[in-house]
């Protein structure tokens, strides 16, 4: 709970912090009031004058509408690639209205060389010709600078660079603008002569269109030509190719390619089958013969027993024959033996059917053999038909294929030809007709009002500027500003109390400021040297202190007057002596009008005056003024003289105030401030810097020095109140508001 209550309180101080930081700054500007607001009208006046010095600016438009895609009348944009994206057709036609031909071509035909906007001859020299000495300007060697008179001189400027410069000059006031997404464009040309200027932009517009349809018939032309040229490129071309076909086919004797390569293919065919047979016919030849190879080595009777032979016809009809006969001979057998006629008879008819199948047989066999020979003849003379027939026919493919490149040659070059052919007509045919994709939608007009200078916006951009201006170097100014302004701000930085402030005093004689005190005239001054005397006095009650020494950083901070009036007022009440112990610039004697040559501290300390004749009385206090000023004030306050001086004077006064040199002019008051029981240090408000007062302080304390307080001269009490600075805590209970400064 206690984080959080402190959080809050931080939080709540910074934002009371950064109010009185913006309240501040608020009134800093407020107190300028006066001179930012003179600052804005000196500006104005300025401004209203420049304005109506400049020339007016007309602006002439004309819209045109640019097309995407015009008439194809030439049908050549495929050979120069005019297609693309809208976009990209409208930015590129927008380019070409800002190109430097067409201004030349503007330029060339209204004779804008010549005319009085345009012709640097007409115009007045600038008194500084800026861009020539910044042209020639080098930083490493110094290069003698052309004047316009030295170009006189050397025969002026040639009508090609008065061309240039104006058409350069003429291409800055021209400004080309898309209308959203559409396919309008407005062409501006802004030119001090209203008339000029619309007719310039219409001249741009008709330049433009008058350019496209010159682009379109160079372009035609161009086309034609080099289409003429391919022509008859393309002729010879096909010429060769039809040559070169004609000579093959009369090297081949080719009639017909396409007949002579279905009949080998039939062929080859038929022989494919044929052959198919032959081999399965062979297969089957083979077969049979490789069974009676090898039945052959058992005789005939195992010859018979082949499958091919046995089922021979013959051989089955001699089978059966000799199986009767067998049959025959076995049953003669039983009844009749050996020598019978009929077995006889028997065994011969067996014999003889035995040996006509064994012939058989043997026939059979030699068959089958020359069934195998033929069936591989058949064979081996199909297959070397076949691949005749295919190498005939693979030499017929190979010509064909030449034969057909060649064809396809001849009818691509033929084809190529025809259309460039046709082509060439069309453009010979529509050579002179014109064809644009732009035109004008509303030609300019001549502009009636300027569209620039806005001397109303210009007038108030620049009395913004000049409020701005004003504003940013008062809170510039207040930024910088490190001098003294208030006495939270001495006590913050230097932790030593304030003992009070002295408010400004105007058009006071230097006489008069000392006896201020004693006059007693401006009341609010007395009231706060009465407070500083409160501030001395209570600061040590217990033991007082005898010796003050009142210094400064600077000399003009009023020390002087400070002390006067201090000394004043303490005898009031006590025995004081006021001392000018400032040497080197001496102020009480002209203070109070001492005589010249009156002696003083100076003379006292080097032996030469007596106490009591340096010693004046002055109302209620006695003044030892500062004598002749001696060539080495320092070495005659570091006497033992000085010291033995101010005792003695300790026991015949109750308070000696010492008025001390500036801490940062010279030493002396660090030596003086030795002797001293307390210093009071003087600060003048609004003029010394904190940083100077902090170095002298620190410069005392460094030597132990007991600097008991701070009073702030010169207050401006009114213009502190003004600026955000309070001291009613010193004056205002004491009546200063109600009290009129002299």
């Amino acid at each position: 709970m206690h984080i959080i209550e402190r959080s809050l309180v931080t939080q709540r101080q910074e934002e009371v912090d950064v109010g009185l930081d913006l309240l501040k700054q608020w009134r800093a500007v407020w107190h300028r009031k006066w001179s930012i607001v003179a600052l804005v009208l000196v500006v104005t006046m300025v401004t209203i004058l420049a304005v109506f010095a400049i020339t007016p600016v007309y602006r002439a438009a004309a819209t045109l509408m640019i097309e995407e895609k015009t008439a194809k009348v030439l049908s050549i944009e495929q050979v120069y690639g005019v297609e693309g994206a809208a976009s990209d057709y409208l930015l590129t036609q927008i380019e070409l209205l800002k190109s430097r031909a067409l201004a030349e071509r503007v330029v060339r035909q209204l004779n804008l060389t010549t005319h009085p906007e345009f012709d640097p001859r007409q115009q007045p020299e600038p008194l500084i010709d800026f861009d020539g000495l910044f042209a020639h300007l080098d930083f490493n060697k110094i290069v003698p600078v052309t004047l316009p008179g030295d170009l006189e001189e050397e025969g002026g400027t040639t009508e090609a660079q008065i061309f240039d410069s104006v058409t350069k000059a003429f291409m800055r006031r021209i400004s080309v603008e898309a209308q959203g997404k559409s396919q309008l464009v407005k062409l501006q040309v802004d030119m001090a002569d209203p008339r000029t200027a619309a007719l310039a932009a219409n001249a741009m517009a008709k330049g433009f269109i008058e350019s496209q349809l010159e682009a379109s018939m160079e372009m035609s032309m161009t086309a034609a030509s080099w289409m003429n040229n391919r022509l008859g490129e393309l002729r010879t071309k096909l010429k060769e190719a039809e040559n070169r076909l004609q000579a093959f086919r009369e090297s081949e004797n080719l009639v017909d390619v396409d007949g002579v390569a279905t009949i080998s293919a039939a062929e080859l065919s038929l022989t494919g089958d044929r052959m198919i047979d032959a081999r399965r016919q062979r297969a089957e030849a083979e077969s049979q013969y490789r069974q009676v190879q090898a039945m052959r080595g058992g005789g005939w009777g195992r010859l018979a027993t082949v499958p091919a032979v046995l089922g021979h016809p013959l051989i089955q009809q001699f089978k059966a024959d000799e199986a009767k006969a067998q049959a025959r001979v076995e049953e003669l057998s039983r009844r009749y033996g050996k020598l019978h006629p009929s077995m006889e008879a028997a065994r011969s008819e067996l014999s003889a059917a035995s040996a006509s199948l064994r012939g058989q047989v043997e026939q059979v066999v030699a068959g089958i053999e020359r069934n195998y020979q033929l069936a591989v003849a058949n064979e081996n003379s199909l297959q070397a038909s076949f691949n005749a027939n295919k190498s005939q026919i693979q030499n017929i493919s190979r010509k064909e294929f030449k034969f057909r490149e060649l064809q396809r040659e001849v009818e691509a070059s033929r084809a190529l030809y025809d259309t460039f052919l046709i082509r060439l007509k069309e453009t010979t045919a529509t050579s002179d007709l014109e064809s644009a994709n732009a035109r004008v939608v509303d030609p300019a007009a001549v502009p009636t009002s300027p569209i620039k200078p806005k001397k109303l916006q210009i007038v108030a951009a620049g009395a913004l500027l000049a409020l701005l201006v004003g504003i940013g170097m008062t809170l510039l100014l207040e930024t910088l500003n490190n001098t003294v302004k208030s006495t939270e701000q001495l006590e913050g930085r230097l932790n030593i109390p304030v003992l009070g402030i002295l408010p400004l005093l105007r058009s006071k004689e230097r006489n008069q400021m000392a006896h201020m005190f004693a006059i007693d005239k401006d009341k609010s001054f007395s009231e706060a040297i009465r407070t500083i005397r409160t501030g001395v006095v209570l600061s040590a009650v217990d033991n007082p202190h005898k010796v003050i020494v009142i210094t400064s950083s600077i000399p003009g901070e009023g020390k002087s007057t400070v002390s006067a009036n201090l000394a004043f007022a303490l005898g009031q009440m006590e025995r004081v002596l006021l001392i000018d112990a400032d040497l080197r610039r001496p102020s009480l004697g002209r203070s109070f009008e001492f005589p010249v040559g009156t002696p003083g501290l100076a003379n006292l300390i080097a032996g030469t005056a007596m106490l009591e004749d340096c010693i004046k009385r002055v109302d209620s206090i006695d003044v030892v003024g500062a004598g002749t000023v001696p060539p080495d004030p320092l070495e005659l306050l570091s006497s033992p003289r000085f010291a033995k001086f101010l005792e003695a004077l300790k026991g015949k006064y109750e308070r000696i105030i010492i008025d001390s040199p500036p801490t940062q002019a010279v030493s002396d008051a660090v030596l003086l401030s030795t002797f001293a029981n307390s210093v009071i240090y003087v600060v003048k408000s609004a003029s010394t810097n904190i940083p100077l007062v902090e170095k002298g302080i620190g410069q005392l304390l460094q030597n132990n020095v007991p600097v008991n307080g701070i009073v702030l001269n010169q207050v401006d009490i009114k213009k502190a109140k003004r600026d955000g600075y309070s001291y009613g805590s010193y004056y205002d209970y004491y009546g200063y508001s109600t009290t009129k400064q002299v």
